[in-house]
């Protein structure tokens, strides 16, 4: 019997994002467990970037869902969750959006928790939906980075950047964790939480996290 498949979709064409992907998510793999596949929407935007970006990605992530007869789940390795309700609509198998499955897991691990943003103009994006979610009141803050997505993902200086703006959001807006808001971000998890000393949440980790026991309870 082959083992059970999740597909993990990078939803923009940076192939750079997807690698990173691959590295963070490698600790989650596992013999006999399920197998985890990270996968570039050719068409996607270079970088998921503003309201029309999330939009423009929405139907062919649903049509590549539609298609595959294969995965027993699937993550949307974007933090703007573009498109998942409609995927959802989509298929009877599992999908998680990595916003969704990211401040969910802050909330397991702390009271409150920050997000570090790519840039300014996410931030609004991100608040809305954490307000349909009816999590603003556990929300300390959103800080920006001001970096574009390609920069987050290969820029030297994104680690320092991330540390500046994470310790604001522990010392001044009392996060007790930090979710980073951008799936270009995963390569920074670890040197992150090591240097703020709180719960640093990367939201592809949590998503796929989910996904693996979702799999795994579903097959035995």
């Amino acid at each position: 019997m082959s083992r059970p498949r999740i597909l993990v979709i990078n939803p923009n064409s940076n192939r750079l994002v997807t690698q990173g992907l691959e590295d963070a998510l490698k600790p989650l793999g596992f013999e006999g467990g399920p197998e985890i596949v990270c996968e570039t929407l050719a068409d996607g935007p270079y970088g998921i970037e503003s309201e029309a970006d999330v939009d423009s990605v929405a139907m062919p992530l649903r049509r590549r869902i539609e298609s595959d007869n294969h995965s027993a789940a699937f993550v949307i390795a974007c933090y703007s969750d573009p498109g998942l309700h409609l995927c959802r609509e989509g298929t009877d198998r599992p999908v998680f959006g990595i916003a969704e499955c990211g401040v969910l897991t802050a909330l397991a691990r702390a009271e409150t928790f920050g997000v570090i943003a790519t840039a300014q103009r996410s931030i609004r994006r991100h608040i809305r939906y954490l307000r349909q979610m009816g999590l603003m009141d556990r929300l300390t803050g959103e800080r920006p980075l001001n970096m574009s997505v390609a920069e987050t993902a290969s820029g030297d200086g994104t680690l320092a950047k991330m540390i500046e703006v994470g310790r604001t959001l522990k010392e001044e807006d009392g996060a007790g964790a930090i979710v980073m808001g951008c799936a270009g971000m995963a390569r920074h998890r670890r040197p992150l939480e090591q240097a703020l000393g709180i719960p640093v949440i990367d939201p592809t980790q949590a998503a796929v996290t989910m996904a693996l026991g979702t799999v795994q309870f579903s097959h035995h």
